[in-house]
């Protein structure tokens, strides 16, 4: 018997996030699903070039640790977890839960893992279509492409939630899919249903990137107070079958949670608030209000919206070359004149050696890394240079970093704490993939 009203809670906004917050999310929210969104698209092509090392890998590398953290409660109680740490490998991410399950005395977990979002032999067939920032086509990138994930929708998150599985493991869905499968899954909504996807859609797109919606992102010292922030709690939404909405967040965490909080995150990344395209529908937000309802409390009213789009976005990853960076720290009188004479150096350096680069950047932190030097600044009294370049070529771009560092003994004077990295760039491009070349499907690992 489907309940008539249920509790989600958000267990992560990002791949990196704190884990604590999930913990007392599990053990006190008193939360019937626990959803965690870790994935961004920095996050998925670096898990992309992960997997193309080690097949293996690929998955978020804080899975073990978090799932340690929230796998005893959410079982004991039994909350179902919903996540997309398993970016490009979901299968992998499964096995490495169900590791975690055994090690933890719990047994043989099921896991339901959603497949599909790897669309790359559809975009390789498919070379016509064209690149959403430039127009070209996609065969412009094809020869380096690494990956191509497509954007699912709640409609196969809540398939592997009607499995019975207790963890729920994706790759590349929407981010606020997750929530929305849970509301869909707890509450038997219909996928054609709008004003309820409205609901479930305005609510994953407030708690998707967790203490932004409690203070995190808001706080600002005697403009912005928020309390007891290195103790920030998550959010959580209690949703009726009906449709009302009410955000909140666990009794006695840190943070804050009110009208003024949710203006701001409601903004989060909406590039048009009355056309919010996501794969399950298109959001309107233009009559959305806030209403304070107790401590921590708000209820979200007036969410509309469309039918879904006939296309999935897909983000392609594709090799783009290499970065070589260097930092070094000059501080006293006439600090700012020696980093400059340090640039010129390393620019001069990296000449004579032969090198050349497409693109380069050099930072005065403190001085012009945010918004330029601009004019009327005082001179500091320390400040770091940072110089980055890329180049297709890997010799080229660890130049960079080598040259910054051998200024510590080479001049200019009162140069230290130099670093020196080499990264592999995976670039980013998005398409849109007609729905009907796209086979999401899911599969349960472990037991039946």
């Amino acid at each position: 018997m489907k309940k008539t009203s249920i509790r989600v809670g958000c267990g992560a906004g990002f791949s990196d996030d704190r884990i604590d917050p999930a913990q007392e999310m599990a053990e006190k929210g008193r939360i019937d699903y626990l959803a965690f969104e870790c994935l961004a698209e920095r996050t998925i092509a670096r898990e992309n070039l992960a997997r193309l090392k080690d097949p293996d890998k690929g998955y978020t590398p804080y899975l073990a640790e978090r799932f340690q953290a929230v796998l005893p409660a959410c079982v004991r109680q039994g909350v179902r977890i919903v996540t997309n740490m398993g970016a490009a490998n979901p299968m992998a991410a499964a096995r490495a839960v169900r590791r975690e399950a055994q090690a933890l005395g719990l047994g043989d977990l099921p896991v339901a893992v959603v497949l599909g979002d790897d669309v790359s032999e559809q975009i390789r067939a498919n070379p016509q279509l064209p690149l959403l920032e430039s127009g070209e086509p996609v065969e412009s990138i094809l020869p380096r492409m690494a990956a191509a994930n497509a954007y699912l929708g709640a409609d196969i998150v809540r398939a592997g939630l009607d499995t019975g599985a207790p963890v729920v493991m994706t790759g590349r869905v929407s981010d606020p899919s997750l929530f929305l499968a849970c509301m869909m899954h707890g509450l038997d909504w219909s996928y054609d249903d709008y004003p309820r996807l409205a609901v479930g859609t305005i609510a994953g797109h407030m708690m998707e990137c967790a203490a932004q919606l409690t203070g995190g992102c808001f706080a600002d010292p005697g403009k912005k107070d928020v309390p007891d922030m290195a103790r920030i709690g998550f959010p959580f939404a209690d949703v009726t079958v009906d449709g009302r909405l009410v955000l909140g967040k666990v009794e006695g965490s840190g943070g804050r949670l009110d009208v003024m909080t949710c203006k701001e995150q409601v903004l989060y990344e909406m590039h048009d608030p009355s056309s919010y395209i996501t794969p399950d529908c298109v959001l309107d937000i233009t009559d959305v209000s806030f209403e304070q309802v107790g401590k921590d409390a708000v209820q979200v009213n007036g969410a509309k919206a469309r039918a879904r789009t006939p296309t999935y976005k897909v983000v392609v990853g594709y090799h783009d070359g290499w970065i070589g960076e260097g930092e070094v720290g000059y501080a006293g009188p006439n600090a700012l004149a020696r980093a400059r004479l340090a640039e010129q150096i390393v620019r001069e350096r990296l000449k004579m050696r032969g090198f050349t680069y497409p693109e380069m950047r050099v930072d005065y932190i403190g001085m012009s890394s945010l918004h330029g030097m601009g004019s009327g600044r005082s001179e500091p009294y320390e400040v770091r240079l940072r110089i980055a370049a890329r180049s297709p070529d890997r010799k080229t771009a660890q130049a960079v970093g080598f040259e910054v560092r051998t200024l510590h003994v080479n001049g200019p004077a009162g140069g230290g704490g130099g670093t020196n990295a080499l990264r592999e760039v995976l670039g980013v491009k998005s398409v849109l993939l007609p729905r009907n070349l796209v086979k999401p499907q899911v599969v349960v690992e472990g037991a039946r």
